[in-house]
């Protein structure tokens, strides 16, 4: 099993950044790609950014050039440095993890492992 806890979440206003963090625990290794993801009220929930085990990645055309996914493997954390924030961006995030480790999806059908969520809201 494998436990995944996000942190970070917060109300910023507009242009403001934040950064999230997961941390993981229990069977995981660096070998696993891991990834974030949002759902906003009504809304499905959609891929932000993943990275893979080799520290490739993908983002969201909606996020590129703002958010930056990393991630520390001596610390088996996630992070998600969030940037010039916009109000279409408040959503509750989720952190997740994949067996599947030498490449990552923006699919949400292709992690196992699930965090509870962190809340970012952006005011305008």
């Amino acid at each position: 099993q494998v436990q995944l806890v996000e942190s970070g979440g917060a109300s910023v206003q507009t242009g403001g950044s934040l950064r999230l963090s997961c941390a993981a625990s229990g069977y995981i290794t660096s070998a696993d790609s891991m990834a974030w993801f949002r759902q906003a009220p009504g809304k499905e929930r959609e891929g932000v950014a993943c990275i893979d085990r080799d520290g490739d990645t993908v983002s969201a055309d909606s996020v590129k050039g703002r958010f930056t996914i990393s991630r520390d493997n001596a610390k088996n954390t996630l992070y998600l440095q969030m940037n010039t924030l916009k109000p279409e961006d408040s959503a509750i995030y989720y952190c997740a993890s994949s067996r599947i480790g030498n490449y990552c999806t923006l699919g949400k059908g292709g992690y196992n492992y699930w965090g509870q969520g962190t809340q970012v809201t952006v005011s305008s």
